[in-house]
C-alpha cells in the first residue's frame, strides 16, 4: 500500500518493552495439552445466557482485563421519547442465547451484573458489500450483522467458536490477560472486510460516546482511545489492534455532525487517511482472501496509553500461534479450577459446581499493564508496588460470599484486591473506600460501604499483609462522610430516616453491619475507643424495629414510624431490592439478638417457614426488574442477594435440619447445567459463590467472623487444595439425593457439637467428615 504512512512512533521499541515486567499472572505454565485430569470440561460458559443469568460465553482469561465476547444486539437504553428501554435490561453482558444474530465481538463485558457498562471495541468480520450499520442501514435493508446457529457454536474456559452463516466466516477467539487474540477463516472474496465498531456500547445512549481516536500506524497496526461516560462517568480504554495480513485499505464513517474541524477540512479523511477523529466512528480495514484463509487479530487493552497497550502486546502475545495461546489460558484456567477436585451424585452436578467456580473468578478483574502502571480514581497514572491492581467490585453483592471464598480459595489475590481497595480510598477525592467501582471509577451503585466486610474478613480469617492501621483510618473515614446515601443523618438519628432518604431500612441494617466489621477491625489494632465507637452504631438497627408488628419499619425523622406500610411491598416500603418479610432479616452480626427480638426460636423459624411457602403476588414486585419469578420460592428471593444467608437462619432457631432442607432444595431448584441455570443475575459471582460453599456443606453467613454456618453438602467428596500447601478433603458419607440431613460432623475425627465450623478447621488442612442421613436429626 503505497498510500499507507509508516509512522515510526507507532512502531515504538519493542525490544523495551520486555523491560519491568512485574505481573506474575502471566507466567502459567506452556503446555501442549491440558494436564489431566481437566476440570475445564465440565465447564459450560452457556450456563446463566438466558434472560436472567446476564453472563456471557466468550474467551477470558482467570481474572482477566479483557472479556472477549459475541454481541448479540444492539439495544439503545433509552427509547425516542426518553423512556427507558427495559430490553437493554436483558443484554447487561452483551449477549442472549435466544437470539439468533451476532453484530460482533467485544473485548470488555461485566458478569451478571444487572446494570452494565462496557461492550468496547466491537470487531466484525465480513464479505461482499461494505455495510457499516449492525442492524438496519438507513435505506432500511439487512445490516453488518450475521445469523448464526448453536449448533455450530461452541465455548469452553478461554476460547470460543461460532459460524457466521451470512459470510461463511468461522470466528474462533481467545485472550490472555490483557490480550484478544482474534481467528477468523474466510472463504474465497475479492472483498473481505474487519470492522471496528467503535459506536457501540452495552447500555448505549446518544451521549455514551465521548470522543475516539484512531492511528493508522502501519499496514497492519492500529492505536488509539474511546472515552465513553455511562455507569462509569470518565472511562478511558487505549487499545493497539494487529493484524496478522496487511490491509490492502482502509477507511471510516463518522455518525456524529461535525461542526468544526479545523484546517483537517482539506484532507479526504473517509479513505486511506492514518488518522480518525470523533464521537461516533465505524473503521473498516479491506482485504483479499484466499479459500479458508485465517486473517487472526492480536487486540490489546490498557488503562494507561497507547504505549501501554502495545507493551502487554508484546509482553503477553508476542507470537502469532492461536492454538498455542488457547491451550496456554487453558491451563490457566484448569490450574485455578483444579484447586477444588469433587466427587458428585451426578454428572450434571459436576457441570453446575465448577461452572459456578469458573463464574467466580471472571471478576474482579486485573486493571494494570505488565509494568504495573494504572490509571487511577484521580485519572493519573499510578504504579503498583507491592500488589497487583485489581477493579470491578461489585461489593453489595460480593462481600456476602465471593470475598470470603476467596480467602479460602484465592487470598492472594484477595490481599491484593484489598490494596487495590486501599489505594482506590488514598485516590478518592471523597476519602472512601470503593462502594460499586470499575475502571478508575465509582459508578455509587446500592448502598452500604461493604469494602469494611471484605477488611474484616481477610483480618478475621488472619489473610493478607495489607496495612491494618491504614485499613482502619480508611474505614472511619468513608464512615464519617456525612453527604454521602444517608449518612450524615444515619449518625444524627442513629437511623436513616425515610423521609430524608430512599431505602432507608435497608441502609440502616447494612450500614449497621458494617460499623460492626469497622468494629473488628479497630478491635484488631487494639483501639478500644474506636471499637466501642463503631459497636454502637451496630447496634441502630434495634431503632427501625417495631416491635408492635414484628417488622423493621422504615421511621420518620420526628421519630414516629411512617403509617402507611406493606411489609411484603418490594417498591416504596424502605426497602431496595427486597420487602421487610425477607430484607428485614438482615441483622448478621447479631443473629442470637435479633432471633430474640423477633418472638423467639419458635417463632422466628414459623417466619422462615411462611417466609419458603407462602406466595407473592405479582404486584408486589412488578416494580423491580432484579426480582424476577425465576428466583422465587414463596416470598425468599434467591435471585436477589440480600437473603442469601436466610436459609441458614433455622441453625439459630435450634432448627439446623430445616437449614439443610432449604438449601439442599435451593441448589437443586435455582441451579442447573442448562443457560437458565442461574435464577437471577450472577452478580459478579455472588450468585455463584453461594453456590460453592453450600455444595462443600457450610457459608459465610457473618463476613467478618472466623466463622461458617453448617448446611447440608452436596458433593460426595471434596479436595481442597490450598495456597499454603495444605489439603483439606470433605466427605459427605452416605451421600444421596434423599441423604440431605447431618448427623453428625467430625474434625479431624473430633465431634464438632455446632452451627459453625471455623476457618481455621478449612484452611489448616484435614479432614471433615459429614455423616448423612434421610431423617433429619431433631435437637432436644
Amino acid at each position: 500500500m503505497k498510500h499507507i504512512i509508516l509512522l515510526l512512533t507507532g512502531i515504538l521499541c519493542f525490544s523495551s518493552c520486555k523491560k519491568n515486567i512485574k505481573d506474575s499472572a502471566i507466567q502459567a505454565p506452556i503446555s501442549k495439552t491440558i494436564q489431566k485430569p481437566d476440570f475445564t470440561q465440565y465447564v459450560n460458559p452457556f450456563i446463566g445466557t438466558s434472560k436472567m443469568g446476564h453472563t456471557y460465553p466468550g474467551a477470558t482469561a482467570p481474572f482477566g482485563m479483557v472479556q472477549l465476547s459475541p454481541q448479540t444486539n444492539f439495544e439503545v437504553m433509552f427509547n425516542k421519547d426518553g423512556s427507558y428501554n427495559k430490553e437493554t435490561y436483558e443484554y447487561c453482558a452483551g449477549y442472549q442465547y435466544r437470539d439468533t444474530t451476532i453484530i460482533g465481538f467485544s473485548h470488555t463485558n461485566l458478569s451478571g451484573t444487572g446494570h452494565s457498562d462496557l461492550g468496547d471495541f466491537l470487531v466484525m468480520p465480513t464479505t461482499g458489500d461494505l455495510i457499516l450499520d449492525p442492524i438496519k442501514t438507513k435505506e432500511n435493508t439487512k445490516g453488518f450483522y450475521s445469523t448464526f446457529s448453536h449448533k455450530e457454536e461452541s465455548a469452553s474456559p478461554g476460547y470460543y467458536k461460532v459460524k457466521l452463516k451470512d459470510y461463511n466466516i468461522i470466528a474462533e477467539l481467545t485472550a490472555t490477560e490483557r490480550v484478544g487474540f482474534h481467528q477468523y477463516t474466510f472463504p474465497k472474496t475479492k472483498d473481505a472486510h474487519i470492522l471496528l465498531d467503535l459506536v457501540y456500547n452495552v447500555y448505549h445512549h446518544d451521549d455514551k460516546n465521548v470522543w475516539t481516536f484512531l492511528r493508522v500506524e502501519n499496514d497492519s497496526l492500529v492505536t488509539g482511545y474511546r472515552q465513553t461516560k455511562g455507569w462509569a462517568r470518565t472511562k478511558k480504554v487505549f487499545f493497539a489492534m494487529q493484524f496478522s495480513k496487511p490491509f490492502k485499505s482502509y477507511g471510516h464513517q463518522k455518525y456524529d455532525s461535525v461542526k468544526y474541524d479545523g484546517f483537517y477540512r482539506r484532507f479526504k479523511q473517509e479513505e486511506n487517511f492514518p488518522e480518525m477523529a470523533g464521537k461516533d466512528i465505524r473503521a473498516y480495514f479491506n482485504f483479499e482472501t484466499q479459500a479458508n484463509e485465517k486473517i487472526n487479530i492480536k487486540f490489546a487493552l490498557s488503562s494507561v496509553s497507547t504505549a501501554g497497550a502495545l507493551k502487554n502486546l508484546e509482553a503477553e502475545l508476542p507470537a502469532w500461534d492461536f492454538e498455542k495461546t488457547k491451550l496456554e489460558t487453558q491451563q490457566k484456567w484448569n490450574d485455578e479450577l483444579s484447586k477444588i477436585e469433587i466427587k458428585t451424585i451426578t454428572e450434571a452436578d459436576k457441570t453446575t459446581f465448577y461452572t459456578a467456580l469458573y463464574h467466580t473468578m471472571l471478576s474482579p478483574i486485573l486493571y494494570e499493564d505488565v509494568d504495573g502502571s494504572y490509571l487511577g480514581l484521580d485519572q493519573n497514572i499510578h504504579t503498583s508496588k507491592d500488589f497487583t491492581n485489581y477493579s470491578v467490585f461489585s461489593l453489595w453483592d460480593t462481600y456476602r460470599a465471593l470475598h470470603p471464598l476467596f480467602n479460602i480459595t484465592q487470598p492472594s489475590r484477595n490481599n491484593d484486591m484489598i490494596k487495590s481497595m486501599l489505594a482506590h480510598q488514598e485516590q478518592s477525592v471523597h476519602h472512601m473506600l470503593p462502594i460499586w467501582s470499575h475502571y478508575a471509577n465509582e459508578n455509587w451503585c446500592m448502598i452500604g460501604y461493604h469494602a469494611t466486610s471484605v477488611i474484616a474478613d481477610a483480618i478475621a480469617k488472619e489473610v493478607g499483609d495489607f496495612d491494618k492501621k491504614k485499613a482502619l483510618a480508611a474505614s472511619v473515614s468513608t464512615a464519617n462522610v456525612s453527604y454521602f446515601d444517608g449518612l450524615g443523618d444515619y449518625i444524627k438519628y442513629h437511623y436513616v430516616p425515610e423521609d430524608k432518604s430512599h431505602s432507608s431500612v435497608s441502609k440502616t441494617l447494612e450500614l449497621a453491619y458494617n460499623d460492626w466489621c469497622i468494629a473488628q477491625i479497630a478491635k484488631s489494632n487494639s483501639d478500644k475507643k474506636t471499637t466501642d465507637i463503631f459497636l454502637n452504631r451496630s447496634e441502630y438497627y434495634n431503632n427501625v424495629y417495631d416491635p408492635k408488628i414484628g417488622y423493621m419499619r422504615p421511621k420518620l425523622a420526628n421519630g414516629e414510624f411512617r403509617k402507611d406500610f406493606d411489609p411484603l411491598d418490594t417498591h416504596g416500603q424502605g426497602f431496595i431490592e427486597g420487602n421487610a418479610w425477607n430484607y428485614g432479616l438482615y441483622v448478621p452480626h447479631q443473629l442470637e439478638k435479633m432471633v430474640k427480638m423477633m418472638g423467639g426460636n419458635e417463632r422466628f423459624s414459623q417466619h422462615l417457614d411462611s417466609l419458603f411457602t407462602m406466595k407473592l403476588e405479582d404486584k408486589y414486585i412488578e416494580k423491580h426488574e432484579d426480582i424476577t419469578r425465576d428466583g422465587i420460592i414463596g416470598n425468599y428471593v434467591h435471585g436477589n442477594e440480600p437473603g442469601h444467608h436466610i436459609p441458614y437462619l433455622y441453625n439459630w432457631t435450634g432448627k439446623p435440619h430445616k437449614t439443610q432442607e432449604r438449601v439442599r432444595m435451593i441448589m437443586n431448584t435455582m441451579y442447573g447445567p442448562t443457560v437458565d441455570g442461574l435464577c437471577g443475575n450472577d452478580d459478579a459471582g455472588q450468585m455463584s459463590a453461594w453456590y460453592i460453599f453450600s455444595s462443600l456443606g457450610f457459608y459465610p453467613v457473618t463476613p467478618g467472623s472466623p466463622n461458617y454456618a453448617i448446611g447440608s453438602p452436596l458433593v460426595k467428596e471434596a479436595v481442597l487444595h490450598l495456597e499454603n500447601g495444605k489439603k483439606l478433603t470433605i466427605i459427605a458419607k452416605n451421600q444421596s439425593k434423599d441423604n440431605i440431613y447431618v448427623h453428625q460432623i467430625l474434625v479431624n475425627g473430633k465431634a464438632i457439637n455446632d452451627i459453625t465450623i471455623s476457618h481455621k478447621d478449612i484452611i489448616n488442612g484435614g479432614e471433615i467428615i459429614f455423616e448423612m442421613n434421610n431423617i433429619p436429626k431433631i435437637n432436644p
